[in-house]
């Protein structure tokens, strides 16, 4: 027997260490973000020493990126056994149903958790490079899903915006599927793919471009203030770098001021990330207010209310603090502000159950449909970094829209105009 073919008799042993390391990793790594994350913390977590991890990853930032890829290989296996389906329709069900039977688990201990990959950006090169240029394979990969039989009349950077949209979906369904028993999981799956595939609204026939210019515009406000700048300052930058990449120094940077000064004006840190999650959720409910406030039917204001808060996003005062920003917070800051997340999901899953009973939105899962829009809405601060043409004047049209019409949707009744094409 040639020699060169036989396995060295720790090569399993090996691999299934390696493999534990990188889950455990994972999870404190989702816990903790990438400069939280420590070999030691990670080593004692699977019952080794630190320079026991170091002879399987040498570098922190080794272990990190492994993860990444680990978790990207994980999602292309998920969508690979998706693309055979004829439909798209039939891929978007295909992969929902292998995204939350992993998911499923996950939650029982079964399987190492996914890596959360808003904290991608916290690493340096050329670490990031490897784990971007990995990444973007796996987000083309999944929009073959809008590709061909029902989903021809989508272009490129439409077939983009949705795939973000879908993936915004997936990536913040972690924080609220737990309030479920994973036996509970395929019902979740159905609720979740008839909202994405028939929308919450019965008529889109009445959609305007630009739902509402006076809630972005009350949104916005007339003057800013010093305090108010540090917050936008500091909510774009955690938005970009993480809550432990956004250091002081570089918000202070950013607003070309010393640490001095920052300090003259925030307490620190912490209180200032506080500050920019409570100005997020004030804008939101300011929003609500004033779409509950329109004329119309409950179509109509939450048409107007989604509009206007995507728009807020690419405004001069945007954007919104991102869900992702929760993932490298310290627990007990991270489970206060999921439930002041949860809090806004709250109005808008009132908005619809009214709009359910009026019969203006169809009946859908009130609750599900609300952690949906909040994740559509919140991932429109991002958009720029995947369809860099994309602005506030369509953001809404583009992108919110296919939200409430359908995920398929081309414009106007096309609910109905795909079925009858199909």
């Amino acid at each position: 027997m040639d020699s060169e073919q036989i396995s060295p008799p720790f090569t399993d042993r090996y691999t299934r260490k390696k493999e534990a390391i990188v889950g455990a990793a994972t999870g404190i790594l989702n816990r903790r973000g990438v400069k939280g994350m420590t070999l030691a913390d990670v080593a004692a977590s699977v019952d080794l020493i630190t320079t026991s991890v170091t002879y399987y990853f040498k570098k922190k930032e080794d272990l990190a990126v492994a993860c990444y890829l680990r978790s990207i290989a994980r999602m292309e296996e998920l969508i690979g056994g998706a693309l055979g389906a004829p439909r798209a329709e039939d891929r978007l069900m295909t992969f929902l149903d292998r995204y939350l039977a992993l998911e499923r688990r996950i939650g029982e201990g079964e399987a190492p958790p996914l890596a959360i990959f808003s904290d991608i950006r916290a690493l340096k090169e050329p670490y990031y490079a490897t784990v971007l240029a990995r990444y973007r394979e796996m987000f083309r990969t999944i929009r073959r899903i809008f590709e061909g039989a029902g989903a021809g009349h989508l272009d490129r950077h439409t077939a983009t915006l949705r795939t973000y949209m879908l993936l915004e979906q997936l990536y913040w369904a972690v924080t609220w599927l737990p309030r479920y028993d994973t036996d509970d999981y395929p019902r979740l799956r159905d609720r979740m793919f008839a909202i994405l595939v028939d929308g919450i609204v019965r008529d889109d026939a009445d959609w305007q471009q630009s739902a509402s210019p006076c809630i972005p515009a009350a949104l916005s406000g007339n003057g800013v203030g010093v305090h108010e700048t540090y917050l936008i300052a500091a909510t774009r930058l955690i938005n970009q770098s993480g809550y432990r990449g956004a250091s002081v120094e570089k918000i202070s940077a950013q607003l070309n001021v010393t640490k001095g000064s920052f300090y003259h004006h925030n307490e620190g840190k912490e209180d200032l990330v506080v500050a920019c999650f409570e100005r997020s959720f004030e804008t939101i409910r300011r929003a609500q207010r004033l779409a509950m406030e329109r004329d119309g039917n409950f179509q109509h204001k939450l048409s107007v209310l989604t509009g206007a808060l995507v728009e807020y996003q690419l405004c001069d005062r945007g954007p919104l603090l991102r869900t992702t920003a929760l993932a490298a917070l310290p627990e007990p800051l991270r489970q206060t502000m999921i439930a002041r997340f949860n809090r806004v999901c709250d109005r808008f899953a009132a908005m619809i159950s009214d709009g359910i009973a009026e019969g203006s939105l169809r009946a859908v899962d009130p609750f599900i449909a609300a952690q949906m829009l909040n994740a559509t809405v919140n991932g429109a601060a991002d958009l720029s970094l995947y369809v860099p043409s994309i602005s506030q004047a369509d953001v809404a049209q583009r992108y919110a829209r296919p939200m409430l019409a359908g995920i398929f949707s081309a414009g106007g009744s096309i609910n109905s105009q795909r079925r009858t094409s199909s």
